[in-house]
């Protein structure tokens, strides 16, 4: 044994008389001695107990609602406490609303964490590996938000898919008045914007007049009227008339999807309490309020981008969560309504800032081995937070601010793609500090 003590030892003596420990000492204590292990299908679930618990050890039960309740029933007659079960799909959730409503700690964990050994793979044994896993307390739950956060990533994520539709439609369009050789696209930069619209409903009203359909372009427009003009005339075939018909109407449909998800999504955050003492002054953080950076910067707020939400988000954020994201720079409200809906508000979930960051994917993950390392790169993560924050760092390309020299520099020295997640990372620390102690983000001064 090692006689200095553990505060003289480097980082590396110290990984290493940990290793030593454990080779010293290689049984498994039980963890959880009341757990169960739930295999998910899609039709029924398999469910593992202890054999001192029921003779009948495992079992199967149908997906049904009044099945699930019966599950239910049988784990609490088992006297079990926790359950172990993997994210599969979405046939998950169901089963975890209800064994949570039971009070019964559920873990949902990674399905790659829970790999068997190699051989035959029965359903029957999936829920009795995990089992076994569980029970020596082998595996780490997966992160879940609350049910209010989990309201308001369904409202965000839908609307999100309609927005898809919408420049889908927008797409079709562009296409069909190609096809038509009206090449409206190549003298305005958006066929969704105030000139577009007006030209295109004006032409399935039956206008054919370039000139007069000119005359609807805004005096902002670059282009003149006459070159507007060329581009408008055109075939007119009537079946790709038809065409374009149906897209705007489609348009219009899913536009007005995302007005209804904007409703219901500013009428659940007006259910979350106020963390700020008045939401109308959010342009001056208090004065006994930490602040995030050197000197201060200009005051300011990114705005949204196109299909923004039909009533002030950013102001909801604010009030919500105490803080305003909106002032990082490259984190616009659309991106911080991701991050808010994806994580929640309660960053206690993540023990640091570089945790919340390796949950992201957005910190490396070196492979070690025999001292060498044969593997660098980040993990292969699915997360809307992450990509979010992603995008919000490729916007800092021209930022005059303390961040956008950080990324130009970067990424001059390590290529764009390695600076992207560089400074992605830097915003997810930025993030988690402000919503965990209410911090304020204040620029550096260049």
């Amino acid at each position: 044994m090692v006689a200095t003590g553990s505060r003289e030892l480097n980082r590396k003596q110290r990984k290493e008389l940990a290793r030593r420990l454990r080779a010293q000492d290689p049984g498994l204590d039980i963890v959880h001695p009341h757990a169960a292990g739930i295999d998910v299908g899609n039709s029924s679930h398999y469910v593992a107990v202890r054999p001192d618990r029921d003779p009948d050890s495992v079992r199967r039960f149908e997906c049904f609602t009044a099945d699930l309740h019966r599950l239910a029933d049988w784990l609490q007659q088992c006297g079990v406490t926790t359950v172990a079960m993997q994210s599969t799909g979405v046939y998950w959730i169901a089963l975890y609303e209800i064994l949570d409503a039971r009070g019964l700690d559920v873990y949902l964990v990674n399905a790659r964490h829970t790999k068997n050994l190699p051989g035959r793979k029965t359903d029957v044994q999936e829920s009795q590996w995990l089992l076994k896993l569980h029970t020596y307390g082998l595996l780490r739950n997966s992160f879940h938000p609350s049910a209010a956060i989990r309201v308001v990533r369904t409202y965000w994520r839908q609307r999100g898919d309609h927005v898809q539709a919408v420049s889908t439609c927008i797409q079709r369009m562009q296409k069909v008045l190609t096809q038509m050789n009206i090449q409206l696209a190549n003298v305005i930069s958006d066929l969704s914007g105030w000139t577009g619209q007006r030209i295109v409903r004006a032409i399935l009203e039956g206008e054919r007049d370039p000139a007069t359909l000119a005359a609807l372009s805004h005096h902002g427009i670059h282009a003149t009227r006459d070159t507007i003009a060329k581009s408008l005339e055109g075939t007119w075939q009537p079946d790709l008339v038809f065409v374009l018909q149906q897209e705007v109407a489609m348009y219009d449909a899913y536009q007005q999807r995302i007005a209804e998800c904007d409703h219901e999504l500013e009428q659940h955050l007006k259910g979350f309490a106020d963390k700020v003492a008045d939401p109308a002054a959010d342009g001056e953080p208090s004065s006994t309020t930490p602040r995030t950076g050197l000197r201060s910067g200009p005051k300011r707020r990114r705005k949204a981008g196109s299909h923004a939400p039909q009533f002030d988000l950013g102001r909801e954020l604010h009030r919500i969560s105490g803080v305003d994201l909106t002032r990082i720079d490259g984190i616009d409200v659309g991106v911080a309504q991701t991050v808010i809906s994806e994580v929640g508000l309660d960053m206690t979930r993540w023990k640091t800032e570089a945790h919340f960051a390796s949950w992201l994917g957005l910190c490396p993950d070196n492979r070690i081995t025999g001292g060498k390392v044969i593997r660098k790169g980040t993990r292969h993560v699915v997360n809307r937070a992450a990509t979010a924050l992603r995008l919000a760092a490729t916007t800092l390309l021209r930022s005059q601010s303390y961040l956008g020299a950080q990324y130009r520099r970067l990424r001059a020295r390590l290529g764009a793609p390695k600076a992207i997640t560089a400074m992605a990372h830097k915003l997810a620390r930025l993030v988690y500090r402000m919503l965990k102690w209410g911090h304020e983000y204040v620029d550096k001064v260049l």
